[in-house]
């Protein structure tokens, strides 16, 4: 049965929002411009449709979840992102992987913002929510889906399609009007990690609040409030800067926990895309603190609030007008809306300049000229930095919209990203923030009046002085000889000192007033935890084993062999030495569902094309019993763990579990898997499983059957293994089989010897039961032999064993050291913290205002 209901209250109360928020718009216009008699009037209007728009918006976003969660696959949006398997938390990541759930996650969002607006500062109400519920209004028309007939325009994308309305050329409906699919194409590999769930709501709270800020702006100009906008704007600007970084900062754990590309940051056009509107944001931020005493601050601020609404807004393009899709892994197709998000971007870019203009001439004068020690002068360097930054990642991550700009005037052009993105933007980088954090330990001594026009810079000496001792030492223990490393690193600990200095300062006078200089100390510090981590990264998988692990693939022959080199292959069962540890290859593992940790692959019977798998044997995990044998379970059969034990010197043992998904519908995806330390990360990940590379579950290829006749005491050479037959034992327990008195079972046991000492056991079973023999092979994967008897001489004391060999179970692993990576996450904890302290701070002032 389809379910029509659902999808047609979803996209009647998508009009519906799109409908209220168009009308709130024109009602709290109308509430600007009337008498105060009849402003409230409007004003009651426009709240309670403001009101309407935001439950229209509640069961929009509810509509979809029930389409998903229930796998109502006739929707076009749940079969292309849901599946059946994908379990509750990330059926919730399904909801924002396509575009139509991102939009709706953000109106969501702003809507929320909305009512806070509206009960925070009445005095600003008016004019801030005409901005407001604007904005909504081309938001919602992101989600609408309405076609206008007459002219064959189509208005926004609408999340409610049937698979038959999205999809009306499949041959399919002609036979099946009706056609439900059984399943959906699944979730991306790469978005089934936790962060997926949490990351995109708070990157998108921080997109929606940098709307606030400007929503200010515009009210302020609009109303000839030039500067009176700054101190309600300013603790919204240092919340959305907060709440912007933690996003971002999630974002960047997620790639380090689920690409393998070997870190957290590789300058993607979409990273780059959220990234340079915190930095402009962050330099409004200065400037606006700066504005009571300098209307260039003021000046620029206007700029920079503008600019960064504007560049959000310009991301959103790049990562949704598919013009990217070349160029990131992260960007979405296009679904036609180019030309809305074009409009959109371009009205409020032209309302915002066109205001700006306007009232530039009325803008306060300054009364004196910036100096050297005024504090002023300081942020405005310091955000022109910033700025600088900005414009470089925004110029070359804008080359594909050159491209498309010239084809647009019949010219064609080539123009190219760099080939190595990460270098490119990196050595530039680099030398801007080498100076932000210099400018960070001056402006906030200039700040809080300890340097002077009567003492100079002196203040300065003692951090700067301390700064250098501790670069040598670090220089000659780290070895570093990199020019632009060295200066990264003086500027990093300079920072920190100098901050340091202004903070400890602050806790004794005020605490309240810690925010920036904490935020300042934590960017010095995750400066240095970058360039540790990113500039002095090494591959500790070195491959001593003589095995190449191809002679003919391209990828692993260039550079003199490199990634040869630099891939440890791995048998099953069997050590080799990684940096200071022992690491052994323990098996492919599985996930049972309702289940905490990882089992055995082998001791379950996968059910193809299903999500079950039968236990082939009683499966405990820490004395509770979590199958018995025959039982059917819930499992996870895309994804394949490997465990990998990592054992120091000292015998202490630590598993990672890396991870193949191997998704026939989505392609396959390799995560790693992190073992931390307070210095250093050991950052590893499968390079390489040939079995699953090959074909999932294809057979093995045995070799053809040997055979010998050999007493105890004996040795045989199988698969590269000397083999010893220790003893043949009477057993009375035969797994699977129930033995009678007159019955018999006797066990060979072989003692396999391997390399690096290593010991592996070989346990072949004869069975006689009522009358018949049985010979069941004993295989083993981590020696890659199956052995049976063929037969037992009690006189002579001798017994005959059959055996065939295969490739040991092998896989290729990658693993690198990242050295004080914690510095990155510590330094960005920092800054948020700093943030969130400055934005409390000026919460009683923007209630007054």
């Amino acid at each position: 049965m389809i379910h029509e209901t659902i999808g047609s209250v979803g996209h009647l109360f998508v009009i519906i929002s799109f409908v209220t928020a168009l009308l709130a718009t024109f009602a709290y216009f109308k509430s600007t411009q009337s008498a105060n008699e009849i402003e409230n009037d409007w004003k009651m209007t426009a709240r309670v449709l403001f009101g309407l728009h935001f439950i229209a918006v509640i069961v929009v976003a509810a509509s979809l979840f029930v389409i998903i969660y229930n796998h109502y696959f006739e929707y076009h949006y749940a079969f292309t992102h849901s599946s059946l398997q994908l379990p509750t938390m990330f059926m919730i990541s399904c909801y924002w992987e396509g575009q139509e759930g991102s939009f709706l996650l953000w109106i969501f969002w702003q809507a929320v913002l909305g009512l806070l607006l509206m009960i925070k500062n009445p005095k600003w109400e008016s004019p801030v929510m005409t901005v407001f519920a604007l904005v909504q209004t081309f938001l919602t028309s992101m989600i609408l889906g309405v076609i206008i007939p007459w002219i064959d325009l189509k208005i926004g994308s609408s999340p409610f399609l049937l698979l038959r309305e999205a999809q009306p050329d499949l041959p399919v409906w002609s036979m099946q009007p009706n056609f439900i699919p059984k399943d959906g194409r699944g979730l991306n590999p790469l978005l089934q990690n936790y962060w997926m769930v949490i990351h995109p709501p708070t990157l998108f709270l921080g997109f929606a609040l940098t709307l606030v800020p400007f929503a200010y702006l515009i009210a302020g100009l609009w109303k000839k409030k030039l500067t009176e906008w700054v101190m309600p704007a300013l603790p919204w600007a240092l919340f959305s800067a907060g709440v912007l970084g933690i996003g971002i900062m999630m974002g960047a754990y997620w790639a380090y926990e689920t690409l393998n590309f070997g870190g957290y940051w590789n300058w993607d056009p979409v990273e780059n895309a959220s990234f340079v509107p915190w930095l402009v944001l962050l330099g409004a931020i200065h400037t606006m603190i700066a504005h009571k005493t300098s209307s260039s601050a003021l000046k620029t601020s206007i700029i920079l609030v503008i600019a960064t609404f504007i560049l959000v807004l310009y991301s959103t393009f790049l990562n949704r007008s598919g013009i990217l899709g070349n160029a990131s892994v992260h960007s979405f197709t296009d679904l036609g809306l180019s030309g809305q998000l074009l409009l959109y971007m371009g009205t409020f870019l032209l309302v915002a300049i066109g205001m700006s203009i306007y009232r530039w001439k009325d803008l306060p004068k300054d009364q004196k000229e910036l100096g050297t020690y005024n504090r002023e002068f300081w942020v405005f360097v310091g955000a022109a930095v910033l700025g600088l930054s900005a414009f470089q990642l925004t110029f070359t991550t804008s080359i594909p919209v050159y491209n498309k700009i010239a084809e647009a005037f019949g010219v064609l052009s080539n123009i190219a990203l760099p080939a190595d993105q990460a270098e490119h933007y990196s050595k530039i980088q680099i030398w801007i923030f080498l100076a932000v954090a210099i400018l960070s330990g001056i402006g906030q001594y200039v700040w809080w009046g300890k340097i002077k026009q009567s003492t100079t810079f002196k203040p300065l000496v003692s951090p700067a002085l301390a700064a250098t001792l501790l670069s040598v030492v670090f220089i000659n223990i780290g070895k570093i000889y990199t020019f632009s490393y060295i200066a990264l690193l003086w500027s990093s600990l300079f920072a920190v000192l100098a901050n340091f200095k202004i903070l400890w300062f602050l806790i004794r006078e005020k605490f309240s007033l810690v925010g920036g200089a904490l935020a300042h100390v934590g960017l010095a510090i995750m400066l240095i935890g970058i360039l540790f981590s990113a500039g002095y990264s090494k591959v500790v998988s070195l491959n001593r084993s003589g095995f190449a692990i191809s002679t003919k693939v391209e990828e692993f022959t260039k550079d003199n062999n490199k990634e040869n080199k630099e891939n440890l292959p791995l048998w099953l069962g069997q050590g080799a030495q990684m940096q200071d540890y022992l690491v052994t290859y323990k098996g492919r593992r599985i996930e049972v569902r309702g289940h905490k940790g990882y089992f055995n692959k082998n001791d379950f019977e996968i059910i193809e094309g299903d999500f079950h798998a039968v236990a082939l044997k009683n499966i405990e995990r820490d004395g509770v019993k979590i199958a018995t044998k025959g039982d059917t379970v819930t499992v996870e059969p895309e994804n394949t763990y490997y465990e990998l034990e990592f054992k120091n010197e000292e015998g202490k043992a630590v598993s990672l579990f890396p991870r193949w998904q191997v998704n026939p519908k989505m392609g396959t995806a390799i995560s790693p898997d992190v073992k931390h330390a307070w210095n250093h990360d050991i950052y590893t990940y499968v390079s390489l499983d040939p079995r699953l590379a090959a074909e999932a579950g294809s057979e093995k290829q045995w070799s053809q059957t040997e055979a010998q006749t050999v007493t105890t005491g004996d040795t045989l050479f199988i698969n590269d293994f000397v083999a010893i037959l220790k003893d043949v034992t009477r057993v009375t327990n035969v797994d699977g089989v129930e033995l009678a008195e007159n019955d018999a079972a006797v066990q060979a046991n072989f003692q396999v010897l391997g390399k690096n000492s290593q010991q592996f056991t070989l346990s072949p079973i004869f069975v006689i039961k009522g009358g018949m023999v049985a010979m069941p092979a004993f295989e083993s994967e981590e020696t890659g032999i199956k052995i049976k008897f063929t037969g037992i001489n009690p006189q002579a004391q001798e017994f005959g064993f059959a055996w065939n060999t295969t490739q040991q179970e092998l896989i290729v692993v990658k693993a690198l050291e990242k050295p004080y990576i914690n510095l990155v996450w510590i330094g960005s904890i920092l800054i948020f913290i700093g943030l969130f302290i400055a934005t409390y701070r000026r919460l009683k002032p923007a209630t007054a205002a």
